[in-house]
């Protein structure tokens, strides 16, 4: 049975959804009503241009050439009118072209595409019908631009994405079927026409946030799973160490009712539902280290970091960041005065405005990525914390290094290095960069937010921290092991046995000294596909 189409409208597209297109392959479909928004709004473009109404990268150049005539139109767009625009299009997508580092991955690049699609839709960017034609086609049959992945500032990504509009008229390279060939080659093969960009064409393609939104929606959906799989590995950890409950109680949780932390102590306390931790056991300390008790917050901080990170991204997703806008039927607030007045445009079939815009800019979400990849720095602390703490037996009660009896050697005395190398990267990692950055183009742009560094730190973050949660599931499940040889009734909890048993099908326990690096990378790759099971 044919998978069924993702259509497009510029206003309900989720992070799942766009991830089915980039990665698995799913179709995508314009809406009708999407569609003719977008032919409006281009009518409403070239409308103002006839009329003589300053338009940014459309009658006057960009950037500190916002001052340049590009042509004048005089109330017709003559042949020699259109040559000019076609001509300023080409080399404005030609110029941009600056690129640098490694390639972006195809999925990454198809994300990109997709979120630029569905903000094309809104109907606020006045590029011609065919520009969103040409995103949808390359979508659907597989050609994806080849996107260095270095380069922007993160006010548009006008350096990258404009390697697309290059592809888009048969310029550059692209990628089909994991071959790499001439755009021309793959548009000649696919039976498209390449793009002739006239009008603001160049400009809607080039000015867009959608390659480090891409970064920003793959790190948030990973990021989700650490924040989802926290309170089980924490909770087969504190059943590892033989530790105090006390910290999650309601009772205490409600002294210091800080949103969300009764929910966050909650899932916690489920995933222990059925735990010997609730009966009284007279080797367990009063009180814990602290990286077991507070735990809980650093969990309620990341929670309510991913949900506004979430929020950003949704909004970044469904909206335009064009400047200009080119608002159809725009409302009339402070049109009585002259210098709002401007900026409307009215013809016998559309109507409108067409305003300079700050829309380009992405520190709402840049701010909500760098937030959260602290929030996870936190978490990641704790978990080297505890893990540490697990290996020594004045914690525990354990051996040393969590050792088997009949192991002779080393046990888990040295694999603490790597856990903690990878914390120390993710210490510097998150530190915010959205104030990094110097006074370009003449000093017009004078401002910037480092978005797509900030979106590709948050993943290596993300990245890290499955190793890192491995590793301590790693010595969690060890401990469990040894402390069921003196325990021999001890109960786990319904989610934390789950994850147990999950885990010993990939590593199991260690008797004896071994390699650990596969047994790390399994660890890892577990700890990013797991969902418990509640």
């Amino acid at each position: 049975m044919a998978q069924e189409s993702l259509v497009l409208n510029g206003h309900n597209l989720t992070l799942a959804d766009a991830w089915s297109v980039a990665a698995q392959g799913k179709s995508v479909k314009i809406d009708p009503a999407a569609m003719e928004r977008v032919k409006k709004s281009n009518q409403l473009l070239m409308l103002a241009a006839e009329q003589g109404v300053p338009v940014y990268g459309l009658t006057v150049g960009v950037g500190l050439n916002k001052d340049k005539s590009l042509f004048d139109a005089h109330g017709r767009l003559s042949p020699e009118v259109m040559e000019a625009s076609k001509a300023f299009n080409r080399n404005a997508l030609r110029a941009h072209g600056a690129g640098v580092g490694p390639d972006m991955p195809v999925d990454m690049v198809r994300l990109a595409m997709v979120i630029r699609l569905n903000t094309m839709l809104t109907g606020a960017t006045g590029a011609q019908p065919y520009v969103a034609e040409l995103y949808e086609k390359f979508l659907n049959q597989g050609i994806t631009p080849v996107v260095p992945s270095q380069g922007s500032v993160g006010e548009a990504d006008i350096t990258l994405a404009s390697h697309i509009g290059d592809a888009m008229m048969g310029e550059w390279r692209v990628s089909v079927n994991n071959k790499v060939i001439p755009a021309e080659e793959a548009l000649k093969n696919a039976g498209i026409t390449p793009l002739d960009p006239i009008g603001k064409d160049a400009l809607s393609i080039l000015s867009t946030n959608a390659i480090s939104t891409a970064y920003s929606a793959k790190a948030i959906m990973d990021a989700q799973q650490i924040v989802d799989i926290t309170p089980v590995v924490f909770g087969l950890s504190l059943e590892g160490l033989n530790g105090n409950v006390s910290p999650v109680l309601p009772q205490n949780i409600n002294v210091r009712p800080f949103s969300g932390l009764d929910d966050s102590a909650k899932s916690i306390r489920d995933v222990l539902t059925g735990s010997y931790l609730w009966e009284k056991n007279d080797a367990r300390p009063l009180q814990d280290p602290l990286s077991f008790r507070t735990t809980v917050f650093a969990l309620n901080e990341a929670k309510r970091d991913l949900v506004n990170a979430q929020q950003m991204l949704s909004v970044q997703m469904n909206s335009s960041d064009d400047n200009p806008a080119v608002i159809l039927d725009a409302t009339q607030e402070y049109a009585d005065n002259s210098q709002v007045k401007q900026y409307y445009v009215q013809g016998k079939d559309v109507k409108g405005a067409i305003y300079p815009s700050a829309n380009f800019e992405p520190l709402p979400l840049a701010l909500a990525v760098q937030k959260l990849s602290l929030s996870l720095g936190h978490l990641s602390h704790n978990s080297v914390q505890r893990t540490l703490h697990l290996s020594d037996d004045h914690f525990t009660g354990l051996s040393r290094f969590l050792t088997a009896k009949d192991n002779p050697g080393h046990a888990f005395g040295a694999i603490q290095k790597p856990q903690v190398a990878l914390h120390s990267q993710i210490v510097d990692l998150a530190n915010p960069v959205s104030l990094d950055g110097q006074v370009m183009a003449g000093t017009i742009e004078d401002t910037f937010t480092n978005n797509l560094y900030a979106s590709q730190r948050l993943q290596r973050i993300v990245d890290n921290m499955n190793v890192i949660y491995g590793l301590e599931l790693l010595h969690s499940t060890q401990a469990i092991d040894l402390r069921k040889t003196i325990m021999p009734k001890m109960t786990m909890g319904k989610q934390t046995e789950a994850l147990y048993q999950a885990y010993r099908k990939v590593v199991p326990f260690v008797d004896q000294d071994r390699i650990y690096s596969d047994d790390i990378k399994n660890s890892a790759d577990l700890v990013a596909g797991y969902h418990s099971q509640k």
